[in-house]
């Protein structure tokens, strides 16, 4: 199939097939591990270091997968390669399902981290270009919604697994494998849907070398503790609120109420953005994140989960977004080389959060300690910023 012209495409289908698409690949290609986590502590047993570096192997892999996505290799063959990495998303959904050993499960997880940062990187590159074509931001806010709708659906999924099958040692393994089965059908309503690629006017151009100004060193380290600081809640909060019992109504809330959030924040948080300004807007996220992450340890059990989740959902995919934009804003002769070095800082953030988090949880026999850490890391995250915020408030 050839590229095809940005006019002849319904941005509407795109959005959708976007928004399916991310679900898939990130909310459970990525994140259901989440909500399985406890079945999977409790049923083989699993360790609370063992958890955390399963998880790390699974941000190994998407860092590995962003880094070989930057080089051109894929160019004209996005679409194949994007949905395609989605189906090999779904197969290892099973593999995880059938797998018993802490290794094996680690190499999964890594497969399965490349294969989410194809499927991000690659589907993401061909709706925005067509949105950026017609200038639609709806276009984008509904394609990155994706990610939170697809967290909400995965933790419904969990939840419903939970009620049909037979109670007992190996019923995580079940829940491995509805979610494979719920992704193979995203997959192919996506792939119906789903447009080919833009037509390009040339290759892209060579970037100069980046300039590593002050400004764009504070934003690069605070978008890495970004990534230490929100993976530790995202990781264990359903484990969380099983290990504090309060109950599988609220571990599933909990999750949910993250997934609604994180669909609906990019919409919440456009308004606010244009009235106070993207620095602001960035810095105000990131310290609502520190006491969300707070609030998972500080609040009463039934609340905690709830509360954490809910803010954790509506500032995530916001200080995400706003930072990425942010580095486009301060290195504006080398976007691409600014974006890949700030997404490599928050990838390693990311997986050295679960590898911290598990093993202070296994010697202190709770959450709470690598919990207050996170929150202090995102607080640290927020400090770095606030020359930056301060500066733009008084232009």
């Amino acid at each position: 199939m050839h590229d095809t012209s940005p006019k002849d495409v319904n941005l509407a289908k795109t959005a959708i097939a976007g928004a399916l698409a991310m679900a898939a690949a990130m909310g459970f290609g990525r994140f259901v591990f989440t909500p399985i986590l406890p079945g999977m502590i409790s049923g083989l047993p699993l360790s609370s270091s063992d958890a955390g570096l399963i998880a790390a192997g699974n941000f190994v892999g998407y860092l590995v997968g962003a880094v070989l996505a930057a080089y051109g290799w894929a160019t004209g063959r996005e679409r194949k390669i994007g949905l395609g990495a989605l189906a090999a998303s779904s197969l290892l959904l099973v593999a995880m399902g059938v797998a018993s050993d802490v290794a094996v499960f680690i190499l999964i997880r890594f497969a399965a981290g490349v294969a989410s940062a194809f499927s991000m990187i690659f589907i993401s590159s061909i709706v925005l270009a067509h949105a950026a074509a017609r200038g639609s931001e709806t276009t984008q806010t509904v394609h990155f919604g994706g990610v939170g709708f697809g967290i909400a659906l995965s933790s419904l999924v969990v939840f419903i697994a939970s009620k049909l099958s037979q109670p007992g040692a190996a019923a995580w393994r079940i829940d491995w494998l509805y979610s494979a089965g719920v992704t193979l059908v995203l997959l192919a309503i996506a792939w119906w849907l789903f447009p080919q690629a833009p037509l390009r006017a040339g290759g892209p151009a060579a970037e100069p070398k980046l300039v590593w100004r002050r400004p764009l060193i504070l934003l690069t380290l605070s978008y890495g503790l970004f990534g230490f600081g929100y993976v530790v809640t995202a990781t264990f909060i359903v484990t969380m609120a099983r290990m504090s019992n309060a109950g599988p109504f609220i571990e599933f809330l909990s999750w949910f109420v993250t997934g609604i959030a994180a669909a609906a924040s990019l919409f919440l948080w456009r308004p606010v953005m244009v009235r106070i300004g993207l620095f602001a807007a960035y810095g105000a996220a990131l310290l609502i994140q520190s006491f969300g992450v707070a609030a998972t340890v500080a609040l009463p059990v039934s609340a905690a989960p709830l509360v954490g989740g809910l803010l954790l959902g509506l500032t995530f995919m916001t200080v995400t977004a706003y930072g990425l934009r942010l580095g486009r804003v301060l290195a504006p002769e080398s976007p691409r080389r600014a974006l890949a070095l700030m997404t490599a800082a928050f990838g390693i953030g990311q997986i050295i959060g679960p590898v911290v988090a598990g093993t202070l949880a296994e010697r202190s026999g709770s959450f709470a300690a690598p919990t207050l850490v996170a929150a202090a890391v995102l607080a640290v995250s927020f400090l770095l910023v606030l020359p930056l915020v301060r500066h733009h408030a008084e232009k």
